[in-house]
């Protein structure tokens, strides 16, 4: 690909609209996200309907307000999963804008944006992974593991059988009363309780690497039920723990059990303070290094959209540009290896 190769990303996969111009593969020259919690707020979860709409409305002015007149060699739109709705808004902008342009336009699946999301640091994708790694994908739609052999090369392990780890988080803060999105609150209410008040189960499930957290979220509906007298902080910080643990207890085992150095932690979650330190702690026991998305980049955007598009440019080689790229949109869509 030329010097100063741009690839402009967009991401509507929930409640997020963005769009992100990325050049030469590292460079970030503008990441504009427009958050929906509002809209979202007086409901404690996204509402599709709403969702869909709010990105009609602004999808035009944030991808406007990220391409400021440059030109550009690409666009690349999150094909899934997501919401459909929201998918079918970014793929029309993403269309409309490549045949505007008259530049290639490829789909992108939104998981892989999470990992790779982790090369970024101080706005640059400068920080490549070291392969072979275990990956945790955790964020409010999604809980996954996957073993990773190279950049387009997963084998995954386990999917959550249920609810999603922010999908917990905010089904409790809904039961107790807190705002959304839950996840930064029960973490603030949990950091004025003690992690040991109640025990909450782990929900480890042996001889798999599948995750269920419904069982904790019912787990808490059921101690509110029956006691009178609670200690919100309490009941928060007995939660995270209990997330927390059962999140980084299956991740190390994983690595142990396929022998990586590293392993990378993206998706909303990653944010988890507690998270953090635990498996960071954990890492260093075993001598593996914890790579975490940074704060800024944990929720969704269009900057690890682009990131992942290049990757997969790259990869595709010589011709990748006249490729016809698949960009069917799939609210289930599945991680694969690239090339098949």
């Amino acid at each position: 690909m030329k010097k100063d190769f741009a690839i402009l990303g967009i991401e509507s996969t929930c409640d997020e609209t963005s769009a992100a111009l990325l050049v030469d593969g590292r460079k970030l020259q503008s990441n504009v996200i427009y958050s929906q919690i509002e809209e979202h707020k007086k409901y404690h979860g996204v509402v599709p309907e709403l969702a869909s709409r709010a990105h009609a409305a602004k999808i035009a002015a944030v991808i406007d307000s990220a391409l400021q007149g440059r030109p550009i060699d690409c666009v690349a739109f999150a094909k899934g999963p997501g919401l459909p709705g929201g998918l079918m808004v970014g793929r029309v902008a993403a269309q409309t804008l490549a045949n505007f342009k008259k530049v290639p336009i490829i789909g992108i699946n939104h998981l892989e944006g999470h990992l790779f999301a982790c090369e970024f640091e101080d706005g640059e994708a400068k920080n490549p992974l070291t392969f072979p790694l275990v990956a945790l994908i955790v964020s409010g739609g999604h809980t996954e593991l996957w073993y990773v052999k190279g950049y387009g090369n997963y084998k995954v392990l386990g999917r959550t059988r249920d609810d999603a780890a922010g999908e917990a988080f905010d089904k409790v803060a809904k039961l107790l009363g807190l705002s959304y999105p839950g996840g930064p609150q029960v973490s603030a209410q949990a950091l004025k309780g003690r992690r040991d008040a109640i025990d909450f189960p782990r929900p480890l499930l042996p001889g798999t690497w599948d995750f269920s957290f419904s069982g904790i979220k019912t787990a808490v509906s059921y101690y509110l039920r029956d006691h009178k007298d609670i200690s919100i902080p309490d009941v928060c910080a007995s939660f995270e723990q209990a997330v927390d643990e059962t999140l980084v207890k299956k991740t190390m085992l994983a690595a142990e059990k396929y022998k990586v150095k590293q392993v990378a932690v993206g998706g909303g979650v990653a944010a988890n303070t507690l998270l953090r330190e635990m498996m960071t702690a954990e890492g260093q026991k075993r001598g593996i290094n914890v790579r975490f998305v940074p704060r800024k980049m944990s929720s969704d955007n269009a900057a690890m959209i682009a990131l992942a598009a290049y990757k997969q440019l790259q990869f595709a080689g010589e011709g990748a540009l006249q490729k016809k790229w698949n960009i069917d949109i799939d609210p289930n869509l599945k991680v694969h290896n690239w090339g098949k």
